[in-house]
């Protein structure tokens, strides 16, 4: 006789299936950042230039946003659980790989694997919630799902930095291996078998123009510093990656059943929505992986020191983000989400105005409102877009949602990246003229470099020093300001086109949310 199902037992099902997905979604939304604070360890061990160190980080939001949209269909029509399974095995297996190698080719290599897992592991991780919580339960257990997606980003750098405590870079990817594990077996044992019963069309072309497209565009963004912005291959990366896009818009607008309908974009809180998304993350990715290496490798903090340097932000951000809805309900969509966007430009501008002597103050006075600003145009963003949609369209909204969210992230590493590396690599062009040039590529590679060059020239490095760390201030300023002006354009489209007051708070009180989360 089979055993009978209580309802506490469902109940305790349910509660570990959520475990198990939030600690999958934590795994993988924790790795886009998690390499940033051992950048300077990795350069030194690996050689990697700077350029090579944007690509170790961004090849993981590329393949992460560019395969996020088909690997939730996917995960549609071939069952949740088997897609799931595979993601985090391909993921555990990927970096077990990356505790042996010692190259930044190969790391890139093994980058790319793990945002190809991750992006088969996120969006299954929603729909297996959704689909297993009845809907008295799923407000609270998406919420929890949504916690953990905004907080796994920190709760990684601090682990990555108290890690690097004790042990090397590929330590992190011992965490990996430990946490795909813990969350395999999970999978395995707890979460039932689930599908679409009407699985949307595969769209192969679609998939392979916006893969290309976003490629490409990453490439020639990354690559020109080094290669020359004149050089044939920047230029032809980044016209391929423009008409990757272009025609990927085209296909979808011909489809009567598109991955992607363009035309959403033209509703007022999808478009306004998206690009607020992708402004926030641009900024805040950049932010990332230009800060951590500035509060080491300037301000002498250590891998731990500087992770928890970044703790105030979070401190700021999630109390406020909790807040963020009802304010936009009062004043509007249009009105949080510009003042949000104008505080993150307005941190920029004072981490613009730090300089190699600056005490962790300053920088603390220009993370406070960075984090306030993400705050307050961050949910209101979101609610927006789902509200935008009908209820078929749901799972749509949710997707774009984290698209945005993802292309934000490796569009800011390469811009934001790429101004720092063309600055720095001006900024020591003189001190590195009369050096060997072995030793002058290598100081000219990376600030990193600068400091091991350096070290084997006794007192006279100490110049070098100075001179490597004031050209990598002036490549953090001129990034700062560029970020600013992304922002500052970003709350100015906001504040034209995103939902009033009205609207918004028809948003807050319909059930369109609820609506969102239930089908995405």
């Amino acid at each position: 006789m089979r055993p009978r199902i209580t309802f506490r037992d469902e109940k305790r099902q349910r509660a570990a299936v959520l475990r198990v997905m939030c600690l999958s979604l934590m795994m993988v939304v924790a790795g886009v950042a998690s390499l940033n604070v051992a950048l300077p360890e990795l350069a030194r061990d690996t050689g990697a230039t700077q350029t090579e160190l944007q690509w170790i980080v961004g090849a993981y939001a590329v393949a992460f946003a560019a395969l996020l949209l088909p690997a939730g269909a996917i995960g549609d029509r071939f069952g949740r659980k088997p897609i799931l399974v595979a993601g985090l095995a391909l993921f555990g297996l990927g970096s077990f790989a990356a505790l042996f190698v010692h190259s930044p080719g190969e790391l890139i290599g093994l980058r790319v694997i793990l945002g190809v897992a991750a992006a088969l592991v996120m969006p299954v991780t929603l729909s297996v919630i959704t689909t297993v919580f009845p809907p008295e339960e799923r407000g609270k257990a998406v919420g929890t799902w949504a916690g953990v997606a905004a907080g796994g980003a920190v709760l990684g750098l601090l682990a990555s930095g108290l890690l690097l405590e004790w042990f090397s870079w590929q330590s992190i990817f011992a965490l990996n291996v430990v946490l795909a594990s813990l969350a395999l077996v999970g999978t395995l044992a707890v979460v039932p078998r689930t599908r679409e019963k009407t699985p949307p069309r595969l769209d192969l072309v679609g998939t392979l123009l916006s893969v290309a497209g976003l490629s490409a565009l990453v490439f020639g963004i990354i690559e020109g510093p080094e290669r020359g912005w004149s050089d044939p291959v920047p230029v032809a990366a980044l016209a391929t990656g423009v008409a990757g896009i272009v025609l990927f818009v085209l296909w979808e607008l011909r489809r009567r059943d598109p991955m992607l309908d363009p035309r959403h974009f033209l509703r007022r809180g999808f478009g306004a929505g998206s690009l607020s998304i992708t402004v926030q993350f641009f900024a805040a990715f950049g932010f990332l992986f230009l800060a951590l290496p500035y509060l080491q490798l300037v301000l002498g903090f250590s891998p731990l020191q500087a992770s928890a340097g970044l703790i105030p932000m979070a401190l700021v951000v999630m109390p406020l983000s909790r807040l963020a809805p009802a304010i936009a309900a009062r004043v509007g969509t249009r009105v949080t989400g510009a003042i949000g966007l104008g505080l993150m430009a307005t941190g920029f501008v004072v981490f613009a105005a730090l300089e190699p002597g600056s005490s962790y103050l300053h920088f603390l006075a220009a993370l406070v409102p960075f984090g306030a600003g993400m705050a307050l145009s961050g949910a209101p963003a979101t609610t927006a877009i789902v509200a935008s949609l009908p209820p078929e369209k749901q799972g749509v909204a949710s997707a774009v949602n984290d698209v945005s969210r993802e292309l934000g992230g490796a569009l800011g590493i390469a811009v934001l990246g790429s101004v720092l590396n063309d600055a720095y690599r001006s900024g020591v062009a003189e001190p590195t003229a009369s050096l060997p040039p072995e030793a002058a590529e290598q100081a000219t590679s990376s600030l990193p470099g600068a400091m091991q060059v350096a070290e084997t020239l006794g007192a006279q490095g100490a110049g070098l020093v100075t001179a490597a760390q004031a050209a990598f201030m002036d490549g953090l300023t001129l990034s700062m300001v560029v970020g600013a002006i992304v922002l500052a354009l970003g709350a100015a489209f906001v504040a034209l086109r995103a939902p009033g007051r009205a609207e918004s708070r028809a948003n807050a009180g319909s059930t369109a949310h609820d609506s969102a989360l239930e089908a995405a």
